[in-house]
């Protein structure tokens, strides 16, 4: 069953390239088609498209197909092309000519845009909370390491003290920007396009504030062309934000392979979190780190996924947007599971101390001594020169008091500060606002 059927068949074999994986990727916009649906009738009955009897019946028809999606009862049927087709098909069989008026005053285009934009909200909430336990981990760590020093690096060169408070304590904060780059996609993603039909709008009367105040949204997409050209940009912005935030994930995983090597020694995994080697039988490998490296390195090239589909379309729909969710839901699904594992993997890491009594970090102390001698009254690149000659000649003895104080240093982290910046930024987004909307829309009189 196919919503455009006419008096033709289609040849099976393009029937089946044009309709790809979008069955199997739309039983993720399930729920969501039917949200949709729920406001759009009430739409159509306020405008009298629809009478009260009608509007009351499809509603309880729809409900009735959300609780199965909820429980896992939903199934597309064999011979139908999408989930929009599915849902209309078993209103039809149920309500008969009544199940065929859900479609007035919008196009499949439209339909998909807002199902696509109830699910990414959705996502990007549970994005969210993942990373808030991630951040919360990075902060605990930070705290309970605090006083724990290790070696700085630059050019992967020793370079100046640091501690472990310090380390994830830069996670967490890295975080915090990728939350806020998150929430500036999720106001983005956060406006409606229902009843722009296909890109054009409608001759019906349709009250589209009124379907935007029914799903939570903030606003209206209100330029019909721009709703539709919203496909595509939507995941383009999504993209980046995935990829900002495994930028963040890749390094640290990176972090976590390169200091629980021999070599450095700065933490262990606890041997039930590594793997082992077929031949050598004292391995225990950090592959969970370097498959979420993997992942995010991944992750990272997204937007240039995105970009290729999207690139020298113009204004309209295009079939080629359908190949978007083949790339931009798997990558959700991706991003989860790393957050979930990191968040898992975080609390178990076995820091190492004394780190800094191995002579090879002597040299970590040079700019404490410089800045020592500048308090005594010598200027700064004449200390410089100093300290410079003493590690030319072997004869640098490096002192083991530490003095930053200053914020964001090794003593005076700010995790508090960073947790309400944190804050600041995840009290903004309206989660429970939108969740008041779907239990208005779904609740069974």
């Amino acid at each position: 069953m196919k919503l455009w059927e006419k008096d033709f068949l289609v040849q099976p074999q393009i029937d089946a390239f044009t309709v790809g994986k979008d069955r199997e990727m739309d039983l993720l916009l399930a729920k969501y088609d039917v949200l949709g649906s729920l406001a759009h009738i009430q739409m159509l009955e306020s405008i009298q498209l629809i009478s009260k009897n009608e509007l009351d019946v499809l509603s309880a028809s729809l409900k009735n197909i959300y609780q199965n999606i909820e429980k896992g009862l939903f199934k597309m049927d064999d011979d139908v092309e999408d989930v929009h087709s599915q849902i209309e098909l078993l209103l039809t069989k149920s309500l008969g000519d009544i199940g065929k008026k859900i479609h007035s005053g919008r196009s499949r285009n439209d339909q998909v845009l807002v199902d696509l934009r109830l699910f990414f909200r959705a996502e990007l909430q549970e994005m969210v909370r993942l990373m808030e336990l991630v951040f919360h981990g990075f902060q605990e760590q930070s705290e309970q390491h605090k006083e724990v020093l290790m070696p700085g690096y630059t050019h992967f060169q020793v370079a100046m003290v640091s501690s472990f408070g310090l380390w994830f304590g830069a996670y967490a904060e890295s975080l915090t920007e990728d939350l806020g780059l998150l929430e500036s996609v999720f106001n983005i993603v956060n406006h409606n396009p229902l009843g722009s039909a296909a890109g054009y709008g409608s001759s019906f009367p349709l009250n589209r504030k009124m379907t935007t105040e029914l799903l939570g949204f903030e606003d209206l997409s209100y330029n019909v062309i721009h709703a539709q050209m919203g496909r595509g940009k939507s995941e383009l912005f999504i993209a980046f934000a995935l990829a900002s935030l495994a930028t963040t994930l890749g390094k640290f995983s990176t972090d976590v392979v390169l200091y629980s090597s021999q070599n450095y020694h700065f933490l262990t995994l606890p041997k039930e979190y590594t793997t082992g080697s077929s031949i050598m039988p004292h391995k225990k490998n950090p592959d969970v780190f370097e498959l979420l490296r993997g992942k995010c390195n991944l992750l990272q090239a997204l937007p240039g996924q995105v970009s290729m589909l999207i690139n020298n379309l113009p204004a309209g729909y295009h079939r080629d947007f359908q190949l978007l969710k083949e790339v931009i839901f798997p990558a959700i699904l991706s991003m989860k599971e790393c957050l979930e594992m990191i968040a898992f993997v975080l609390p178990k890491l076995e820091i190492h101390d004394n780190l800094l009594d191995d002579p090879k970090y002597a040299y970590l102390f040079t700019v404490e001594k410089v800045n020592e001698l500048v308090l005594e009254g010598i200027p700064f690149r004449d200390a410089y020169k100093q300290v410079g000659d003493m590690v030319e000649k072997n004869v640098f003895v490096p002192g083991n008091k530490i003095s930053h104080v200053h914020e964001g240093s090794i003593g005076q982290l700010c995790n508090k500060e960073i947790f309400q910046k944190w804050k600041m930024i995840k009290d903004r987004f309206p989660f429970g606002k939108i969740e008041e909307k779907y239990i208005a829309l779904t609740r069974i009189r």
